[in-house]
C-alpha cells in the first residue's frame, strides 16, 4: 500500500472552517502530475482524462469520522477503476481532496505515490487501498 502524504494547507483549512470531515464529499482523483506539497486546490494538480471507466472528478471516498480520546480518524471505502473499451491512464498518484466547499473551490487534503506510472488496459483494475483510514488528526 501506497503511503499517505498530506498538502500543507488542510490545517489552514480547518481553522479557517473549510472542511468537515464528517459531512462534506471527499474523493479521489488520479493524476500523473506530481503533487507538491504547497498544491492548495484541485486545479493545482492535472487530472488524467475521464473516459473507459473513469469519471472526471474521481470517485467518492464514502468518508465518515470517529474519535478515540483525542485522536480523530477520517475513515473512506476503497475505490476501484477497471478499465472498459480502452485504457485509463497513465496515472501515478491518487489525490484526496474536498469537492463540496466553493471558497475555495475543491480543497486538496493528500495524495498516494504509487512509485511510477500505471497504465490500466481493458479488463485491468486498480484499487486505493485506504486501510483502516484515510488520515488521522491528533
Amino acid at each position: 500500500m501506497a503511503a499517505f502524504n498530506k498538502f500543507e494547507v488542510p490545517m489552514e483549512n480547518l481553522a479557517e472552517k473549510v472542511h468537515d470531515f464528517d459531512l462534506d464529499l471527499l474523493k479521489i482523483y488520479l493524476s500523473n502530475t506530481a503533487p507538491v506539497a504547497t498544491n492548495q486546490v484541485k486545479a493545482d494538480i492535472a487530472e488524467i482524462a475521464a473516459g473507459n471507466g473513469y469519471t472526471a472528478g474521481g470517485a467518492d471516498a464514502t468518508a465518515a469520522t470517529s474519535r478515540t480520546g483525542g485522536t480523530l480518524s477520517v475513515t473512506g471505502v476503497d475505490i476501484t477503476w477497471t478499465a472498459s473499451g480502452g485504457s485509463i491512464g497513465p496515472f501515478r498518484y491518487a489525490i484526496l481532496y474536498n469537492d463540496t466547499p466553493t471558497t475555495p473551490t475543491d480543497p486538496l487534503i493528500g495524495w498516494w505515490d504509487y512509485g511510477s506510472s500505471i497504465t490500466l488496459n481493458t479488463g485491468e483494475s486498480f484499487t486505493v487501498d485506504l486501510g483502516t483510514s484515510l488520515f488521522t488528526l491528533v
